[in-house]
């Protein structure tokens, strides 16, 4: 949809920005919306769903695997599945979407076959085994194919029968999640026992809700253990996705960062995604909130800085601490070490980028601190991290001559952001090649 070049220079500028946003749908939402239309076995309406690189990744794979589907602008309609293509293994190309290899790996155990997932090289750094060791529990033949826990994956299975499963969820949310959107499709029924402290929460409350929504049953007991009935069905045939909340975050982000004020249309306060609660991290450095039945508002105060746990926020984590330069005094954001093993090492990554921008940060194994000071112009490196990319640009706002490397790295989540960006602020980016 959109072509990008190799680098672009932000303009800097001192006017409150005000505007009124619709983003892209969630990408999260997105993806487990896909996975439960296809587990429904009957035609199904996705409307405004996200239309990016790990999206089409999912739908890619779908489709190799027998789903079809027909998109008719942010409307996608997935078709029940027709025969098992012959391949085997198969093989599923992911890219760096961790949704996809995640949700795909626990899904397709649903169904006899040998599969084979792998995808980019930092895809085969990002660990999977607590999955892996999961699903074996369950009995089903699956294992990094490099012996590290990491892609390449190998799953053959005769089915998915249930039964009791303890899984670790301290790296991330998704193994969890992957678990929840397959098993209410076992045979039979299953116990998932959480094993150690869950990281992103709010995601598995998406998950529950939308598992919800679909009309499919699963309750949590006061311990914290999942249990599941068996061979359930959906029974919904349409569903409409959420605008994304991380993505709504930059905006936020620029109306604190420029004292403006920026509205999000399709948000409130009962939105499914955790990273809406971004706007009240705002709120602790000054900015003033309001909300109604369909939209967030964040009004820009000056800033000052805060101690923060973003651990149930965890992407929103480079955000601010780009808006976290412009805040008097520092900023400390904790127990977020989970984001070390995203698309790139974000902690590490944040970090390295500010200090080319001259500022003072200091990093700690699941924390970082930010100390606000003089800053400078610099090209900043985006590590193919569509989040990166997007936080690093705030800085320009303020900073003249910032550069972004690589800014087509955004087609993962939000394929038009720099051309909103130019809408929302006036100004036009300078392409670089």
């Amino acid at each position: 949809m959109f072509t990008y070049p190799a680098a672009i220079q932000i303009p800097d500028f001192h006017h409150p920005v005000t505007a009124t946003v619709r983003v892209p749908g969630s990408k999260s939402i997105s993806n487990r919306a896909l996975i439960l239309a296809a587990a429904g076995q009957k035609k199904f309406l996705i409307r405004d769903i996200l239309r990016s690189e790990d999206t089409e990744l999912m739908v890619a794979a779908l489709a190799s695997l027998g789903w079809s589907s027909t998109w008719v602008e942010n409307d996608l309609t997935i078709f029940p599945r027709e025969s098992h293509p012959a391949i085997n293994p198969l093989p599923i190309h992911v890219g760096n979407s961790g949704t996809t290899i995640r949700f795909l790996t626990a899904f397709l155990a649903l169904y006899p076959g040998c599969y084979l997932f792998d995808g980019i090289p930092r895809m085969r750094e990002r660990p999977i085994e607590d999955l892996l060791d999961a699903l074996r529990q369950l009995n089903v033949d699956v294992c990094s194919a490099r012996n590290n826990g990491c892609p390449p994956v190998e799953l053959t299975t005769n089915g998915l029968h249930g039964g009791t499963v303890r899984i670790n969820g301290e790296r991330s949310s998704q193994f969890l999640t992957a678990l929840l959107l397959a098993l209410p499709f076992a045979t039979g029924d299953s116990t998932i026992i959480p094993v150690g402290k869950t990281v992103s929460e709010p995601y598995l409350e998406m998950t529950l809700r939308m598992l919800q929504q679909f009309g499919i049953s699963v309750s949590r007991s006061e311990r914290g253990t999942y249990l599941i009935p068996g061979s359930q069905q959906t029974t919904i045939t349409e569903y409409a996705i959420e605008p994304d909340a991380s993505s709504a975050s930059y905006w936020f982000a620029m109306a604190a960062i420029t004292q403006g004020s920026i509205k999000v249309t399709g948000l409130n306060r009962n939105s499914l995604q955790g990273d809406h609660r971004f706007v009240d991290v705002l709120e602790q450095m000054g900015c003033r909130i309001t909300s109604d039945a369909n939209s967030l508002t964040v009004n820009g105060q000056p800033l000052r800085g805060i101690d923060v746990d973003m651990n149930a926020i965890s992407d929103t984590v480079m955000t601010l601490a780009v808006v976290a330069c412009f805040a008097t005094g520092p900023t400390r954001i904790r127990n977020v070490e989970h984001i070390r093993f995203k698309e790139t090492d974000r902690l590490k990554a944040i970090c390295t980028e500010m200090q080319r921008l001259g500022v003072q940060v200091e990093e700690k194994h699941d924390e970082i601190s930010i100390f606000p000071g003089a800053m400078q112009a610099a090209s900043l490196e985006t590590y193919n991290d569509h989040r990166m990319a997007m936080s690093l640009a705030l800085a320009g706002i303020r900073i003249p001559g910032v550069i972004i490397q690589n800014p087509g790295c955004v087609v993962k989540t939000y394929p038009g952001y720099w051309q909103d960006w130019q809408q929302i602020t006036g100004t036009t980016l300078k392409t670089l090649e």
